[in-house]
């Protein structure tokens, strides 16, 4: 028989925020385009809750889900909110339509973005406040101010960047402790970011992979069919177990709409990959897009 891997269920971030790795991405709950409220509002609502029975204790969101959708929808299915759930949000996108996403990072809009959002999420503090992207048309320097200002002023507990290189979060940890970092990342979309994930890991800092389930390429998808045909697995599910098995510091934040697919999303984290298995997926050719 096949040598199996054990993994790590949980991981703490920041030293004290100890999460479950297979956590939730709350963008899909929203409108097509992540644009407006949900087809199925029921269902969304049903979604959440179901997260929480599940036992997932992290989610993931952004002001610009909707925008605000997604945040509003988290307080009316949770709030009040179970002890030990840390509700990760960001900002630094704005929306001007449908799968509209303009970069805006200037401190002043940050702050409203912040403030919006703990309005929306009915808190006091943010556990973790991510900023989405880095704004080519603001100074990197004036927008870490903004954030090592409001971790002082207790708005937020933790911080994390989003498509970020070494150098970025370098250059952040400047300021305050880096604890997350969320780039696009899975089977067949790792060259990029590689380095920042090692980095990440000898740091004990989150890598929390956005669009896990790529597959952006016919290999891919065939390989993970094969791998998944052993598991009594579908190819979606072998990609999130490959993430979970790949690196201890990934925190895996699949998403989605209907809570059918919740629940398969979910079973992926109890499968239990072969080594041999494992080294086939580790040689997926890789996409570029």
């Amino acid at each position: 028989m096949a040598e199996t891997k054990e993994v790590s269920q949980t991981f703490t971030i920041g030293n004290d925020l100890t999460v479950n790795r297979m956590g939730f991405g709350a963008m899909r709950i929203t409108g097509e385009g992540i644009w407006g409220p949900p087809k199925d509002h029921d269902e969304a609502i049903r979604v959440l809750q179901r997260t929480v029975e599940l036992g997932i204790n992290f989610i993931d969101t952004a002001d610009s889900y909707g925008p605000n959708v997604s945040e509003e929808l988290i307080a009316e299915a949770l709030y009040p909110y179970p002890k030990d759930l840390v509700i990760a949000t960001k900002g630094g996108l704005t929306r001007t339509g449908p799968n509209v996403w303009p970069i805006n990072a200037d401190p002043d809009y940050l702050q409203r973005a912040l403030e919006g959002s703990l309005k929306r999420l009915k808190q006091d503090r943010i556990d973790l406040y991510q900023l989405h992207r880095i704004d080519p048309e603001v100074p990197y320097e004036k927008t870490l101010e903004f954030l090592q200002r409001v971790q002082e002023e207790g708005l937020v507990k933790h911080i994390g960047l989003s498509e970020v290189s070494v150098e970025q979060i370098k250059k952040a940890q400047e300021y305050f402790p880096v604890v997350s970092v969320q780039n696009k990342y899975s089977v067949d979309f790792r060259t990029k970011w590689e380095d920042e994930l090692q980095f990440c890991r000898q740091n004990d800092i989150a890598f929390i992979p956005w669009n896990p389930i790529n597959a952006g390429n016919v290999g891919a998808i065939n390989t993970l069919q094969e791998v998944g045909a052993k598991y009594d697995a579908t190819a979606h599910q072998i990609a999130l177990a490959w993430l979970l098995h790949h690196a201890p510091n990934i925190l895996l934040i699949p998403g989605t709409s209907k809570v059918k697919h919740l629940e398969e999303n979910y079973k992926a984290a109890a499968i239990k990959l072969s080594s041999e298995d494992i080294e086939t997926l580790n040689n997926i050719r890789q996409s570029e897009k």
